[in-house]
């Protein structure tokens, strides 16, 4: 049987997304219980929010892409406080928020230097 691909699984954005996504989800389950309504719900889904939005902007216009994009961007700065909050309650190690801070940092890049496309193609 063929493989169903779909053009949006091609932006590396998307990939590097869903790759922190796993890392998310490797950290959350480090939480404790007691946070699976909170820390630990809020750090998955900003973390899947940033592929998620990555994805569905895609087939967008321009603008709109811009748009999901900088959603996105919302959706990692929530990722870089849970990650921060979550070294701070001693839940994580500084080695494993670090290494989320240098893996949204990428992604940060990559998601300005999206936009930044973007909006040089509105101007032509």
């Amino acid at each position: 049987m063929e493989e169903v691909h779909f053009n949006f699984e091609d932006l590396k954005v998307y990939q590097k997304a869903l790759d922190f996504t796993d890392h998310a989800y490797e950290l959350a389950a480090k939480f404790p219980k007691t946070e699976i309504y909170g820390l630990t719900s809020q750090f998955i889904r900003a973390a899947v929010s940033m592929a998620l939005n990555t994805s569905e902007g895609s087939g967008n216009t321009d603008a709109q892409f811009h748009k999901y994009l900088q959603t996105a961007d919302d959706s990692l700065r929530e990722c870089v406080t849970c990650s921060t909050i979550a070294f701070r309650r001693g839940y994580i190690t500084q080695q494993e928020n670090q290494k989320s801070r240098i893996l949204l940092l990428e992604i940060f890049k990559m998601i300005k230097s999206l936009q930044r496309y973007l909006r040089s193609k509105g101007k032509e």
